[in-house]
């Protein structure tokens, strides 16, 4: 299946993002919550914009250093092929990435995003609050995605490739981006009429994708520097022929997590857990939380038979490998070097199912040795390695095409989940084993993922769609509250709207804190406000109940959160807890606990009106005291205390705040 979309369009929004260290402009699809990076060149390389390794593939992007791309590569060749200026070449391949930027190869023709909406503006304390800068040149409401971006490219050897990016904001749908390619005989080369090639047939041409991942930044520098490029990162395959998977994971895919890092012994470091204080990682956050727990991959969702058959050629990609990253021919790739092309072609490009798959010539026992691992991925050399994709042969005559669909995907377990099983991993309250276990319900996740986009492709990319966010969201704070105001496309208006709250970092699990009618344009937040703490929030449109569609069970869709996320917090200076309709007032009060019941820590909010001597304590079911939170004096406010029950046993506990002839008791439930 070959998709299609109409062209009508309105210019809105023109803004130019330069790399600092090329010269190609790039683009974010940053609406859900996997966020990635493409440039005009057509492919994404190695420190390609920021001196930073890795960059792009950001998941869960609401958390800083999710990165888990290192570089990506696209190289195309053919044999027999003769130039424009009359030159033979056996062997000729053409490359953007992943080490060389495409320049003199590539030639960028057309580079835009088009979206199915106005860009949702979002403002805190007046100024706009915004993660990633983007690039709307239009809108076309008739878009089956949220976003594409439109990338059109000329190369040396006169093959014009056309990347068409989708991505989707739709809750069950938004990790991962889905590339569409088109590949046309054009003769064409970088644009310039009087530079074409004599329309010739192309022979056995290959499209040939490379892929270097590092799960993920956030450790780097945590369980070692080597990581950051890849060194431990574990790939492995389905759908290649060389095992039988099971039927639930009959897909064409390759996918990689973080494996062992043999130079890193303070534990085991599947995950990466933080234990200790390093560069990226907050002070606080040295509770074992596990930093590297996603799993990341490509799916491929069509390939051509031919360019006269457009059914999918189910043995495509012919080639899935795994490649030493730092080898000599990923390095100054030259396509004038016979040599060189021709190895690249016959060795790298045509390989075919290289075997055994990369993790299982890692860990030959298979999924047991994966879980408690004792060799190392690097298998020796300096990087790691990188995982390949090759389509081909293709005869390509005068104006005949090919296209090639992947989605990239990252998913995997909560940050709350992933914090608990650290924090019991670091406290030997678990085992690595059991540890790890947890950690490949990542990989659960992942081909879920893969199945969603495989059904959203099949069927037309006919999802159910979420709908319409805010056109604007306005946060401002003041002294004791917060003013929240939106506005909305109304032609289209929803069934009704949510309104989402966290404190202390943009990343903290966010709590509902409002459900609110279809005319509501505003909203007080004056609650249990903690002074000067620092609060985030996003706003929802909630659609009517709909009985569920492709990759999405029945339910009630909202609106993509990263369309109205607030990065920049706003803050009061007086707490709050309670709101008389009017005014906020203090009182003594004792909340319950959150989340409750709660393993192994759980956050407690009380408020007191006057200055005084406060004992917070918690006792055990018999009345025995197991722990004293608070224990000093305290001015008028709102305040919190995290209780962390961690060597304590499962059961019911009860909290006791005491302050002046203020006395108040309330429950809460550990269950490990």
């Amino acid at each position: 299946m070959k998709s299609t979309f109409p062209v009508l369009i309105i210019a809105v929004l023109v803004i130019i993002i330069k790399p600092l260290s090329a010269q190609y402009q790039i683009s974010w699809m940053s609406v859900g919550s996997l966020h990635n990076l493409y440039s005009e060149i057509g492919s994404e390389t190695d420190e390609g914009y920021l001196h930073q390794t890795p960059y792009g593939l950001q998941w869960n992007a609401i958390t800083p250093h999710q990165d888990i791309q290192v570089s990506k590569g696209i190289w195309i060749g053919a044999k027999n092929f003769t130039d424009q200026n009359n030159s033979f070449f056996p062997h000729k391949v053409v490359h953007a990435g992943p080490r060389v930027t495409g320049a003199g190869q590539f030639f960028p023709q057309e580079f835009k995003m088009i979206s199915r909406f106005e860009k949702p503006l979002v403002y805190v304390n007046g100024y706009l609050s915004q993660d990633k800068t983007v690039t709307i040149a239009e809108i076309d409401s008739t878009l089956f995605a949220d976003r594409i971006i439109i990338n059109k490219v000329n190369t040396q050897l006169g093959i014009t490739m056309t990347r068409r990016i989708f991505q989707f904001s739709q809750g069950y749908n938004d990790n991962y981006i889905i590339s569409e390619y088109a590949f046309k005989n054009t003769g064409n080369v970088d644009g310039d009429p009087a530079i074409e090639l004599p329309t010739t047939t192309l022979d056995s041409a290959y499209f040939f994708y490379l892929f270097r991942s590092a799960v993920c930044a956030n450790t780097r520098y945590v369980i070692g520097n080597g990581t950051g490029w890849g060194m431990n990162t574990m790939i492995d395959t389905r759908g290649d022929g060389i095992m039988i998977d099971v039927p639930e994971e009959n897909f064409r895919a390759q996918y990689v997590w973080h494996g062992k890092y043999p130079q890193f012994y303070l534990c085991d470091n599947i995950g990466g857990p933080i234990w200790e204080l390093a560069n990226l990682v907050d002070p606080e956050d040295t509770v074992g939380r596990l930093g590297a727990s996603q799993f990341a991959g490509v799916v491929t969702l069509h390939a051509d038979v031919s360019a006269v058959n457009n059914s999918d050629d189910i043995s495509q990609p012919k080639t899935t490998s795994w490649e030493d990253s730092d080898a000599l021919w990923m390095f100054s790739n030259d396509p004038y070097n016979i040599p060189a092309m021709t190895q690249e072609y016959t060795t790298m490009m045509t390989r075919g199912h290289r075997s055994p798959r990369h993790a299982y010539q890692v860990e030959p026992s298979g999924l047991p040795g994966f879980l408690q691992p004792t060799n190392d991925p690097a298998l020796g050399t300096p990087g790691g390695f990188s995982f390949t994709n090759g389509y081909g042969p293709y005869t390509l005559a005068p104006s005949d095409s090919v296209t090639i669909v992947f989605a990239e995907a990252v998913s995997g377990i909560s940050r709350e989940l992933a914090t608990s099983t650290g924090m019991q991993y670091k406290r030997g309250q678990i085992n690595a084993l059991q540890k790890n276990t947890v950690v490949f319900q990542s990989r659960d996740s992942l081909f879920q993922t893969f199945r969603n986009a495989i059904e959203n492709y099949g069927s037309g990319y006919t999802i159910p769609r979420p709908p319409k966010p805010p056109l604007t969201f306005n946060v401002n704070s003041d002294s004791d509250r917060v003013f929240l105001g939106w506005t909305i496309d109304e032609s289209d208006p929803p069934e009704n709207f949510r309104i989402y709250r966290t404190f202390g970092r943009r990343y903290n699990a966010y709590k509902l804190i409002a459900e609110l009618p279809a005319e509501s344009r505003s909203f007080i937040d004056s609650v249990l406000l903690l002074a000067n703490t620092d609060y985030y929030y996003y706003l929802t449109s909630v659609g009517t109940y709909q009985p569920g569609g492709p990759a999405t069970p029945a339910g009630r869709l909202e609106s993509g959160r990263f369309y109205t996320q607030t990065y920049d917090p706003v803050v009061v200076s007086i707490g709050t807890s309670v709101d008389d309709g009017n005014n906020s007032v203090f009182t003594y009060s004792l909340s319950q606990n959150y989340p409750n019941p709660f393993n192994p820590s759980t956050l407690i909010n009380f408020s007191i009106p006057e200055t005084g001597y406060i004992k917070l304590r918690v006792y055990d079911i018999l009345g025995n005291e197991v722990a004293t939170l608070v224990n000093e004096e305290k001015t008028p406010g709102n305040y919190y205390v995290v209780f962390d029950a961690s060597s304590l046993a499962s059961g019911v506990y009860i909290y006791v705040l005491r302050s002046n002839n203020f006395v108040q008791t309330k429950k809460m439930m550990l269950l490990k």
